[in-house]
């Protein structure tokens, strides 16, 4: 069952007897559980008819006399399993997943991991539960997430924003949510988020980001691309050498493709490119001007090549600091 399906149903009322939620994205896994914890009973309701285990505290037993209980002046009650990737017999409970009590509302949340269902236990929970899988998203997913749940939030943001944010932030959903959040209690309902905004409030700088570097690449923009490098060598800790290596490998990687694929339909080349709006494509028409196919080519060797340096294998018996690393990886691109 998909993520927004389980909620619309938990805010309609509609209650399954167990819920087992797993995957290797714990945002969606905590989103829900949370929804169940404070929504499900009332404040007085919780105090009788609410627990919560954790799997390394907990066994197979105390969990199965918990949920057998009969609710107290409530029609269901609570019980929440978190951290059960750290229960060494949770399988032991499948013969409560056989026969669940339907006043209980059991939450497994089995978390970092994708569950095996190929045991006894697994088919059973495949039958009788509610089986939820939460998928990490991809990199290039990430800036509509954000845009979605923003929207939410009653905000909306531009494209260079929602991709800024993604690119300094990545994929990790709590992290980003986390800082959405503040957005949305400082700014007022119907603001649409821009470069300022997010700069004066998760700190992220609107000029000296590897968004705006890879911009002034594509532009061969010695002097910006210089003066940002020179503020990426200068903070190591928050602008590391993997990412920047990354965040250009996927940029020229893309300016490489473009030259194979510019002639088909934009529809189409705005999904073979994986971008969200022309806004964007018109970005990587101007950077594939400025670096041809073989110039994109090499731009992804020397990609390569720094990645290497960079990890001290094979090229890089002179142990440069990353800073330098970064500003001759920047020249070599530009010359």
């Amino acid at each position: 069952m998909e993520f927004d399906h389980i909620i619309k149903d938990l805010k309609n009322k509609q209650y399954r007897p167990i819920y087992f939620l797993h995957g290797e994205e714990s945002y969606f896994i905590d989103e829900i559980a949370h929804y169940i914890e404070k929504n499900v009973l009332s404040e007085s309701e919780r105090a009788f008819n609410q627990t919560i285990f954790y799997g390394k505290d907990v066994n197979h037993m105390d969990i199965v006399d918990t949920a057998r209980r009969y609710p107290m002046m409530s029609s269901h009650q609570v019980v929440l399993l978190k951290e059960a990737q750290d229960m060494k017999s949770l399988g032991e409970l499948l013969s409560y997943v056989e026969r669940p009590m339907e006043s209980t509302i059991l939450v497994i949340c089995h978390k970092h991991k994708r569950f095996n269902f190929n045991s006894k236990f697994g088919k059973a929970l495949k039958k009788d539960a509610v089986v939820f899988e939460s998928k990490p998203l991809y990199d290039n997913q990430v800036p509509a997430w954000i845009s979605a749940f923003l929207k939410k939030k009653k905000l909306s943001i531009t494209p260079k924003a929602a991709e800024l944010i993604a690119d300094y932030l990545g994929s990790d959903l709590s992290k980003v949510a986390n800082e959405l959040d503040k957005l949305a209690i400082n700014l007022p309902p119907g603001t649409e988020v821009n470069d300022q905004h997010i700069e004066a409030n998760i700190g992220i700088s609107k000029d000296y980001n590897i968004f705006e570097l890879q911009r002034a690449l594509g532009q061969r923009d010695v002097l910006k691309a210089n003066r940002i490098i020179n503020y990426f060598a200068a903070n190591p800790k928050k602008n590391p050498m993997p990412v920047l290596i990354g965040a250009l490998y996927g940029y020229f990687s893309k300016v490489y493709v473009y030259h194979a694929a510019k002639n088909l339909p934009e529809k189409e080349l705005l999904s073979t490119l994986q971008l969200r709006s022309n806004y964007f494509l018109k970005e990587y028409r101007a950077s594939a001007r400025n670096f041809p196919p073989a110039q994109a080519e090499k731009a992804i060797t020397l990609l390569k090549e720094y990645d290497l340096k960079s990890k001290g294998v094979g090229y890089n018996s002179t142990g440069k600091p990353e800073g330098e690393l970064m500003k001759e990886l920047v020249w070599r691109l530009l010359h």
